[in-house]
């Protein structure tokens, strides 16, 4: 049986993925440049935002 596709994902999984630390995953957000959701008191970040976000990064080195 296959995993399930995460679509939300922790702080902690986007500062592993972009190979960043927790803290600059939060500064991103408080910025405006990651988009994140809380759901209780845990913060998600969806998966297509931090391809938006690696996206502009590139658009910008060009």
């Amino acid at each position: 049986m296959s995993q399930p596709v995460k679509i939300l994902l922790r702080v902690e999984e986007v500062a592993r993925m972009l190979d960043i630390g927790r803290c600059r995953v939060f500064d991103l957000i408080n910025s405006g440049d990651l988009l994140s959701v809380k759901i209780g008191a845990s913060r998600r970040i969806p998966e297509q935002a931090v391809r938006d976000y690696v996206a502009r990064l590139v658009d910008g080195a060009a």
